[in-house]
């Protein structure tokens, strides 16, 4: 089951469910938004999806032309955007660590001493999934921002003047509410471009904060119920409509982390288990076009596609003029 938020013509939000065919939507009655459909299953004690069965109405929207007006929206937001924390973790696969490692290798040469990158990774081998009931070796973890930070599927991903550069991180995201009691819930899955700065980050592992401090795109689609062992699809990058880049594989077949490790390491900390906050966590990115050498720039689009979360998420690289100095003004 796979649903998607989105705004009517005149304004009015509602969420939709996708249908067979993957080319339509069927709107949920008496749901505007994904928040208020999460938010009634922690009530009612039900889960998402017995809530959709309930509400799905017989009318048909054509889901390609929402997209082609711009109207869909990330499948999850907040009215309060401050309440909405976007989070993640990386070196889960090990595609991401051999690119890490690289920039190590980059800047310190062939005879340095084994990265952090890699050594945290190795410990995610040794002990990312432990059994049941048990609790595993604690993985990196990086702060991205707040609700401002996503981009609607289809919108431009800003490239601010500071940047080294832009590049796309393909991943899988959880997406999750804490209820009255402070309880987190996941609400589901959905494709996500984490989309960070790889050369500022290079320059020093210590700018791996800075380098996170970017926007991000999650969707089209939410999926409803368990993630598959195995997602593969295709991670693309066109210029002037030319795939100069390609790849894609993720799910927790290819993970050193157990997704349920990652969630413990995260809402363990009493912040982060706010009543009525949401949270979106990037489970980190099996493949990059960086590790690769591709050097992107503005106008490149990026397309995140697997048939697991139904239509492609897209956005394009956009340059955004130079702020020049922020100054601080006394009070």
């Amino acid at each position: 089951m796979r649903l998607v938020q989105f705004k009517m013509a005149d304004g009015s939000r509602r969420v939709g469910r996708v249908s067979d065919d993957g080319n339509h939507l069927h709107p949920l009655e008496k749901t505007s938004t994904m928040l208020e459909l999460a938010e009634a299953a922690i009530a009612e004690g039900a889960s998402i999806a017995s809530l959709v069965e309930k509400r799905t109405g017989t009318v048909k929207i054509d889901y390609d032309q929402l997209l082609r007006d711009g109207q869909v929206l990330a499948p999850v937001d907040h009215p309060e955007p401050a309440r909405f924390l976007v989070t993640g973790t990386g070196l889960t696969h090990t595609g991401s660590a051999a690119a890490r490692d690289k920039m190590h290798v980059l800047t310190h040469g062939e005879d340095a001493e084994e990265s952090d990158s890699l050594k945290i990774f190795r410990m995610g081998l040794d002990g990312g999934k432990p059994a049941a009931g048990q609790i595993g070796i604690q993985p990196e973890w990086f702060f991205k921002g707040v609700g401002t930070c996503v981009v609607p599927p289809g919108a431009p991903l800003p490239m601010p003047a500071f940047a080294r550069a832009g590049a796309e991180e393909a991943e899988i995201v959880g997406l999750y509410l804490n209820g009255p009691d402070g309880r987190p819930y996941r609400i589901g899955y959905a494709l996500g471009n984490e989309y960070s700065d790889h050369v500022t980050e290079a320059e020093n592992y210590l700018y791996l904060a800075h380098s996170k401090l970017r926007s991000c795109s999650i969707g089209p689609e939410l999926l409803i119920g368990d993630l598959p062992d195995e997602v593969r699809g295709h991670s693309r990058i066109l210029r002037d409509g030319t795939v100069i880049w390609e790849q894609f594989l993720s799910g927790e077949a290819h993970m050193s982390h157990s997704i349920a490790n990652l969630e413990h390491f995260h809402f363990r900390y009493p912040m982060h288990r706010r009543a009525g906050d949401l949270h979106a966590y990037f489970f980190g990115a099996a493949v990059m076009s960086y590790a690769s050498g591709v050097e992107t720039a503005s106008g490149d689009e990026y397309e995140i596609q697997a048939q697991t979360f139904g239509k492609p998420l897209r956005n394009r690289m956009v340059s955004v003029p130079d702020e020049g100095l922020v100054a601080v003004t006394q009070l």
